[in-house]
């Protein structure tokens, strides 16, 4: 948690409850102009794709 480039104090507890969530939202502000984006990522390794592809459902 970092705010204009410091870091700053918050609750480790607080934050793993909320990255334990199926569905997460992190804001990030630039300061720099009007614009917006989405990002979508996975945990898929490639040990479980490597596993997971060896065989057909």
């Amino acid at each position: 948690m970092f705010k204009r480039n410091e870091p700053q104090p918050f609750s480790e507890e607080e934050a793993k409850a909320y990255l334990e969530k199926d569905e997460i939202t992190i804001f990030i502000q630039m300061s720099e102009g009007n614009g917006e984006a989405a990002a979508w990522g996975c945990d898929l390794t490639y040990d479980y794709v490597k596993i997971n592809a060896s065989y057909r459902t």
